[in-house]
């Protein structure tokens, strides 16, 4: 899954972009301006932690999520100039979208429309990709119309594009549109923007993150409501200080700041749900890892995910949960409670599932 961080320029997009990632200013200057950076983050998990302190391996791997900084999309901008030509196609080609918004105030960053107002910057992209979606609809209705003959299959396209027209004249996204399996399988081809899911981060100073006080700020929850858009409020350089200190101090500077839990913890787990997905556990001396797949994904499908040998010689899934492991200390005493299960190819996969999968080839 290839998730995009949009937004417009001076936003901390790019902040947030070394926060998920781990890098830093000097991996990117190579990159030059106007590129899209891509950067892979391991999704924070307790679970591992635990699993790793249990098992003590030899490799332990998390979960892993890509991130494209796509360059900010400038307030001059109009839909046709090469910017914003070059914006409208990198986000085509993401999964998911993280939309950075600025609420912070810096004289010495200055904001790219000359005053800060989040709600203002989200309808300001937003409208762009509501224009580039209308404008791929009537270039293909236009298409279609000219062609030497027109199909049934032609007929239902035109009208289920023309429904999705209307949606967004009336304001809406594709994303929200009521529409069978099928008719959503239709429109994937054209990689429209609305229909990406996505959420917004509000990127705040210190101050504004401890009052949760802001500009405009039932404006944007308004909005991103009517878009069915979660909304997270982050101090993204703070969370980058955070990031930066050791496990100790960690602990210490976020318990005076009263945080309970990393704010790119939370974004990690927000962006699993935007996405419907869900983690696998496998454990051993060798490796504890995190697997990504799909909610309701089945448990032949999901050994899949390890190797394809495996989901072919499929035989059963050796299945603990993860909270039955963390309450009982050791495998043993989970056994001697009755909490270990055999599981066959069409059991679905539960998020935390600890699984052996056994097979023959």
């Amino acid at each position: 899954m290839k998730i995009g961080l949009i937004g417009l320029n001076q936003t901390g997009k790019t902040t947030l972009f070394n926060l998920l990632t781990g890098r830093d200013e000097t991996d990117l200057a190579a990159s030059g301006k106007g590129s899209a950076n891509i950067g892979t983050g391991s999704e924070p998990d307790g679970r591992v932690d635990f699993l790793s302190a249990l098992y003590k391996p030899k490799k332990t791997t998390y979960a892993k999520i890509e991130f494209i900084d796509i360059a900010g999309f400038s307030a001059s901008d109009d839909g046709r100039n090469s910017g914003a030509v070059k914006f409208l196609n990198d986000v085509r080609y993401c999964d998911a979208l993280i939309h950075v918004l600025r609420a912070f105030d810096s004289e010495a960053v200055l904001h790219d429309m000359g005053s800060i107002d989040p709600a203002r910057d989200f309808e300001a992209v937003e409208t762009e990709m509501v224009f580039a979606d209308m404008d791929m609809i009537e270039k293909r209705i236009s298409r279609i119309k000219e062609g030497k003959k027109i199909t049934k299959e032609n007929e239902a396209e035109m009208a289920l594009l023309e429904r999705c027209n209307e949606k967004l004249e009336k304001g809406g996204s594709l994303l929200d549109m009521q529409l069978t399996e099928q008719e959503r399988i239709s429109i994937r081809s054209f990689a429209f923007l609305t229909e990406k899911p996505c959420l917004a981060v509000v990127n705040l100073d210190e101050t504004q993150w401890k009052t949760k006080s802001w500009h405009n700020r039932d404006d944007l929850q308004k909005l991103c409501s009517g878009l069915s858009i979660p909304l997270l409020e982050l101090c993204v350089d703070m969370e980058l200080e955070i990031s930066r200190l050791p496990d100790e101090d960690k602990q210490l500077f976020m318990a005076d700041m009263g945080i309970e839990q990393p704010g790119v913890d939370v974004l990690a787990k927000a962006v699993y749900d935007l996405l419907g997905l869900i983690s696998f556990l496998t454990i051993g001396d060798d490796e504890v890892r995190a697997w990504t797949i799909e909610n309701g994904t089945a448990a032949r499908s999901a050994a899949g995910k390890i190797h394809t040998d495996i989901e072919r010689g499929f035989i059963r899934a050796e299945v603990v949960k993860y909270d039955s492991l963390h309450e009982c200390g050791t495998m043993a005493k989970v056994k001697e409670k009755g909490l270990f299960r055999l599981e066959g190819k069409e059991y679905i996969v539960v998020d935390g599932d600890i699984i052996n999968f056994r097979f023959n080839i």
